[in-house]
């Protein structure tokens, strides 16, 4: 494999729509009929050894798709697999979490004024949060931390990779001005 056909198998690899012959030639600094012949090439072999992709030019562009023959499998899959996004709730409760952990629903709760139950019991179901330990005072709450699967979904290494929160909240004179 050329290494021009590599390299265009990498990008189309990450791209959710067609990407077009000139913005190809112009990262790969190769003449766009070099880059159009690698392309047809690629589709020819693509298709020619049953691949379960395959390279189509559309709308301008060239773009992977799964191969037709594999839709139904495809579309299963994506069906089994396919979470609804996150409420509003869900991603101020996961941030709570995240920032403050461990953290108890109770502490949840007081930060966003809200019971967070519901809310936290989701955050579980999805592997995004779990229990880490337990509040050795009255009552053993549970305490809350963020799992490896959130870190994962956020191209996190780790939590000290996490941005500062400081910045993102407004100045303290702002809150003063908010008060009756």
């Amino acid at each position: 494999m050329s290494e021009l056909r590599r390299i265009l198998e990498a990008i189309l690899f990450v791209c959710d729509e067609p990407i077009n012959v000139g913005i190809l030639a112009q990262v790969t600094e190769e003449p766009k009929h070099a880059v159009e012949a690698e392309l047809r090439s690629l589709a020819a072999d693509l298709d020619e050894n049953r691949r379960g992709v395959s390279l189509r030019e559309v709308a301008g562009g060239w773009r992977m798709y799964s191969h037709p023959d594999a839709s139904a499998y495809v579309e299963r899959f994506v069906r089994s697999v396919q979470q609804p996004r996150l409420t509003q709730a869900a991603l101020e409760t996961l941030a709570i979490v995240a920032y403050k952990q461990p953290v108890t629903r109770q502490q949840i709760a007081a930060i966003r004024g809200v019971d967070s139950d519901g809310v936290v019991g989701t955050l579980e179901q999805r592997g995004l949060v779990s229990e880490v330990g337990r509040d050795p005072g009255p009552g053993q709450a549970v305490f809350y931390g963020t799992t490896p699967q959130f870190l994962e979904r956020l191209g996190l290494p780790s939590l000290e990779a996490m941005p500062p929160i400081a910045p993102l909240l407004p100045p303290a004179s702002a809150a003063d001005e908010l008060e009756p």
